[in-house]
């Protein structure tokens, strides 16, 4: 249930990087950019990136496969890390390559930059809510279609955690599941007979349901939209024979009360499905 430094350096990411950068520059450039065809192709130019705002950055590796796959003689000197807070006015990166190549890239690589620190932005917000109550805050599957991995390693960056990535890799047994496999305790049986050692986790409605999964061994148990008086109770119930989730109409100012009710986790769509990207600017400088 949370990141790792193998995730956020494994090779599947990486092969996610050069995708998402082939598809974005294939959206934008077509067949070809036809206003950088007016500069000269012999002419060389220097710029900066800098952010207009106060930011956590992420996306360097995205950045980089822009300017790489665009042009290999572009050369980016990067100034901050992925992870690190900026203030307003901060040069990111300079640049230093051939003006079309430079102006070609521009856009996807911004693109990238932004939305990616935007999603790590939101994250330290709201990870700074929970700071020392021991909670660790967990995205979800509400993430932009085609950039899974980029968003949950920006979730990464900003101090959260990360969920399951996928329909793949742990099983999260809701209402539906439940009622198709005939109980809470059936459900959780035919998961691990499917998928040994795969994690299983329930989602429940009451404190019934909460006992039942308990009886059921299973490895998480997701509380969805329970009030703080029955989220403190299913602690005392649990006892630590598994891990709990809180989930279900968590905002700002409710957070950090779930937080100090001892559960596990919290894991909350708004940190990858309603970010805002950060606001970037990149300027030549010769």
């Amino acid at each position: 249930m949370s990141s790792s430094p193998e995730f956020q350096t494994s090779q599947a990411l990486q092969e996610a990087i050069a995708l998402n950068v082939r598809n974005a520059l294939a959206e934008d450039i077509g067949t070809g950019d036809i206003t950088a065809g007016l500069i000269p192709a012999s002419a060389i130019a220097s710029a900066r990136v800098i952010s207009r705002e106060d930011a956590v950055i992420c996306g360097r590796d995205w950045v980089d496969e822009v300017f790489q796959q665009v042009d290999r003689r572009i050369d980016v000197e990067w100034l901050v890390s992925d992870g690190e807070q900026v203030n307003a006015d901060k040069t990111l990166f300079n640049l230093h390559g051939p003006a079309r190549s430079l102006l070609t890239a521009e856009r996807c690589a911004l693109n990238f930059l932004q939305l990616l620190s935007g999603t790590a932005t939101t994250c330290r917000h709201y990870a700074d809510l929970v700071e020392g109550t021991g909670v660790q805050l967990l995205d979800t599957r509400k993430t932009i279609p085609g950039l899974r991995l980029a968003q949950k390693y920006a979730v990464t960056c900003g101090g959260c955690h990360n969920h399951r990535i996928g329909l793949y890799d742990a099983f999260l047994i809701k209402e539906n599941h439940i009622a198709a496999c005939g109980g809470i305790a059936q459900a959780i049986d035919a998961a691990r007979q499917q998928a040994p050692g795969k994690p299983v986790e329930v989602e429940v409605e009451s404190l019934t349901e909460l006992e039942q999964a308990l009886a059921g061994s299973a490895d998480t148990i997701m509380l969805d939209n329970f009030t703080l008086p029955d989220l403190r109770q299913a602690v005392t119930l649990a006892a630590g024979r598994a891990k709990l989730e809180a989930s279900g109409g968590v905002t700002e100012t409710t957070l950090r009360a779930i937080a100090e009710t001892g559960v596990d986790y919290i894991s909350i769509g708004v940190l990858t499905k309603d970010c805002r990207a950060v606001d970037l600017s990149m300027r030549i400088t010769g």
